[in-house]
């Protein structure tokens, strides 16, 4: 198949995705970015005071 045609295929069916949820395709990406992101961060965080709490020897 075409690239262009596999494209438009491909932003056809995204775009009868988005209407399926009834949300609005960018901004709930973004949203879901940006919890994805503060949750990541936030396990490094728990990870990082878990293998430097006090009485523990560092490998």
């Amino acid at each position: 198949m075409h690239p262009d045609i596999h494209l438009a295929l491909h932003h056809a069916r995204a775009a009868e995705l988005r209407a399926e949820a009834g949300a609005p395709g960018p901004v709930r990406a973004r949203h879901t970015h940006n919890l994805r992101a503060r949750l990541g961060w936030t396990l490094v965080e728990v990870g990082l005071r878990l293998a430097t709490r006090p009485g523990t020897v560092a490998a």
